[in-house]
């Protein structure tokens, strides 16, 4: 009975952890010491599920009366903790809230939508903030203390593109003035005011921004760079104005300038006026040159023209000459050897016996035979011999009891032969006379006009 009773102790136990294991918060306000309006605060938000995460949770944007709220940019950071002998997968994300007045801020019940594995299965789930406030300072008089930009290490610095002291009419120097600060946002850094240079046009490029900036000193902050260009327009001495930007240091809590020293300026006449007949003679010089050039580039474009014309004309006179010869070598292409034994292979496996044997008759004759039997008695070959006596008899034989033709047969025997005739080294003596006797011996026979088989 007791060791019964031990049992549903540790079980309820067991059970209770297990039913405790829920997903929650932890916030925390980063930094310390007095806060002041438009000072970055830095929010640190922990988010904690037991075993792991089957889905990242997802840190909402919260609206807060009187401050700007943005989500940090950085990666964020995994944790592992246990908490009552249960283990939780955690992850951190970082807010960045300025505050813009004086006042005490809580943080709203905003929900984080999350998923975790509960059981070995993946559950969805979710947690909410909580309210953490902070308390913004202000001055003895209740009212919110008149700075700018609240951060720390503050520089201001500017470089020029050229000496502005050695300019002349028409000339051009570009002012870059970098600001760089930590513990706050680029996004957050307030314009750079820039006065007007009385004398000189000026034209300022839209500022150009960043965050995670290394300093020399190895420190990381956010910067914002200001382009401003000047122009001489007319000579003379001039001055380009100093800077003042007021901040507030966070670590000294004090408010403090960054300046920039004015820099002068001397422009100088371009071209010095002069006097008598030189600029007079330049101009005709030049425009002599002018004259000549024009006249060159008139002449380039008529022997161009008289070119393209000639061209013409000839290709014109030259086109039927050109037909004519395109027309020969096709000619001769076609009653080309090689292309009637090509014709004949084709003829061979598709037309009817007629066909064939005037095909191979065209063929013997352009490979230098008198007559198909010309060319089977100087082959040789009793294959070439027997196929043209079937193909004969096809066509001219009395009786119906002789061989049928056998067309792969004489594809075959055709190929074969004109292959070993074409071999290198390989010769074959041709009589420019057909024979008298065509069959070989046997009876002559008058070719009737022959019957398709």
């Amino acid at each position: 009975m007791m060791l019964l009773r031990a049992v549903m102790a540790v079980w309820l136990t067991l059970g209770s952890m297990a039913y405790a294991a829920e997903p929650f918060t932890r916030v925390a306000i980063e930094g310390k010491g007095t806060i002041v309006p438009g000072q970055q605060v830095e929010i640190a938000v922990d988010v904690f599920v037991p075993d792991f995460f089957t889905a990242p949770p997802q840190f909402p944007l919260f609206d807060l009366p009187n401050a700007i709220v943005t989500l940090s940019d950085e990666r964020a950071q995994n944790m592992v903790e246990t908490v009552d002998g249960v283990q939780y997968a955690g992850i951190r994300r970082t807010y960045a809230v300025v505050p813009e007045a004086a006042g005490t801020f809580t943080l709203p019940p905003a929900v984080i939508t999350l998923g975790y594995s509960q059981d070995g299965k993946p559950v969805p789930g979710q947690t909410s903030l909580q309210q953490v406030s902070f308390t913004v300072a202000g001055t003895p008089d209740g009212a919110a203390p008149t700075l700018v930009f609240a951060a720390r290490g503050l520089t201001l610095t500017q470089s020029f593109d050229r000496d502005p002291s050695g300019l002349t009419v028409g000339d051009a120097v570009v002012r870059t003035i970098n600001l760089f600060a930590e513990g706050t946002q680029a996004m957050m850094i307030p314009a750079i005011p820039v006065e007007t240079a009385k004398g000189l046009k000026q034209y300022s490029k839209s500022p150009q921004i960043a965050d995670g900036v290394a300093a020399e000193d190895r420190t990381t902050g956010s910067t914002r760079t200001e382009t401003i260009t000047y122009v001489a327009e007319t000579a003379g001495a001039f001055e380009i104005p100093a800077v003042s930007y007021p901040w507030f240091d966070i670590d000294t809590q004090a408010n403090e300038i960054a300046t920039l020293p004015a820099q002068p300026v001397k422009v100088a006449i371009s071209v010095p006026a002069a006097t008598g007949l030189a600029p007079r003679l330049e101009q005709q010089d030049h425009q002599g040159t002018q004259a000549w050039l024009s006249k060159k580039v008139v002449l380039i474009v008529l022997a161009t023209i008289g070119g393209l014309a000639a061209a013409g004309y000839a290709f014109f006179q030259l086109l039927p000459w050109v037909g004519r010869m395109l027309r020969t070598l096709r000619d001769a292409r076609r009653s080309s050897e090689r292309q009637k034994f090509e014709r004949l292979i084709v003829c061979i496996q598709s037309d009817n016996p007629v066909a064939i044997y005037r095909s191979l008759e065209d063929w013997t004759r352009s490979a230098g035979y008198g007559s198909i039997a010309a060319w089977a008695s100087a082959s040789g070959d009793e294959g070439v011999s027997r196929e043209t006596r079937k193909l004969e008899s096809e066509l001219f034989g009395a009786d119906r009891d002789h061989p049928a033709l056998d067309r792969a047969a004489l594809k075959q025997v055709l190929m074969t032969w004109r292959k070993k005739v074409r071999a290198p080294g390989r010769s074959v003596a041709v009589s420019p006379l057909p024979q008298l006797n065509p069959q070989g011996g046997r009876r002559a026979v008058k070719r009737p006009a022959v019957r398709a088989g």
